[in-house]
Order: C-alpha cells, then structure tokens, then sequence
C-alpha cells in the first residue's frame, strides 16, 4: 500500500495505512474511538489521534514494526510519524469493550487484500454514548449523532445497551438529537 500524504491524510487514510501494515506483520487490531466517527461522519469530526486496541496481549514487536512506516514511540501506548503533526497512534490492550460489553464483533474491511478491523457504526455509536453517559460528555452525543446520521445502524441494540448501562434517559437524549439532526 501507498504511503498516505503525511500532511494532511484523513484519519481514514491512516488507518487503513497503519492498520493493513500491521496486520501483515500479524499484529491484528480493531480501530475504535473519535478516528471512527470521523470516518463515519465523512470527516464532519476530526479526532487528532487514532486509538487500536491490540487483539492479543501487548506485541512487544509493535515498535519495531511501526518504525517500518516511520513512527517513533513517544511512551508506552503512543506513537507519532515525523511528517503526519495533526494526528498520532494509540494502541490498547485487549479486550475491546463498550462499558461492560466486550462480546463486541466488529466489522472487517479488506484493503490490498488484507483484512482490517474498525468498530461498527451500531458500536461506535454506543462507544460514543458511553462517553455521554460516564464522563457527561455533550460531545459524545454529538458524536453519536453525527455518524447515526450518516451510517445504517441498529436503534434496538442501541437502546437495549443503554438500558442495561441504566442510561435509558440518555437514549432519550439521543433520539431527540437525531430527530433534530435529520429535520
């Protein structure tokens, strides 16, 4: 794959350059958090950084690895690439989770031939609601709302996680956000 214009790629376009590199290299990973709003929302957000979660316990290779593309290791979790100064890399340990959820089964994407993953638009709303939820982030609900606006998803299974997060006045919120947004 292409090296991306290290100036001014998208969040997408650094993902699936990082993402697709690593996997290769047998580091597999799911692109979660503000990078996938973006890319759901067509860059209507820009996240600044780009959070993986690793799907098996902390690869001691990833510094050698992402020093393959050009990224050096800030600290434990972040990495930056010289020439990219609007967005950084940060990984996580597994397991990718929403709140208590962890049964999450994100969605694949194939780039030159490898698969890649990223939280669904249905997860990534939740994520996002979580955010609203735990932290009183207004943000989060915005955010959620920009990619429901945007990307098919499941209103059912939003509801139900709310529900068992005891944050039904929080969907409540949602709807009325979504209803204002699509009006």
């Amino acid at each position: 794959m292409k090296q991306p214009d290290w100036q001014s790629c998208s969040e997408k376009e650094l993902w699936e350059f990082v993402a697709s590199h690593l996997a290769r290299k047998g580091i597999n990973t799911v692109l979660v958090g503000g990078a996938v709003v973006s890319i759901y929302s067509d860059g209507a957000y820009r996240s600044g950084d780009l959070d993986f979660v690793l799907e098996s316990i902390f690869n001691k290779e990833l510094p050698n690895v992402l020093k393959e593309i050009g990224f050096e290791k800030k600290d434990s979790r972040h990495f930056k690439h010289p020439q990219c100064k609007h967005l950084f890399i940060e990984f996580q340990n597994p397991p990718v989770g929403i709140g208590d959820d962890t049964d999450i089964k994100a969605d694949r994407v194939t780039v030159d031939g490898v698969s890649i993953k990223i939280f669904s638009p249905t997860d990534c709303i939740r994520d996002r609601l979580a955010s609203y939820i735990h932290f009183r982030a207004r943000e989060g609900l915005d955010q959620a709302v920009l990619v429901a606006l945007k990307q098919p998803f499941n209103m059912k299974k939003v509801e139900q996680w709310c529900l068992s997060e005891g944050a039904g006045e929080a969907f409540q919120d949602f709807k009325q956000a979504l209803k204002k947004g699509s009006d």
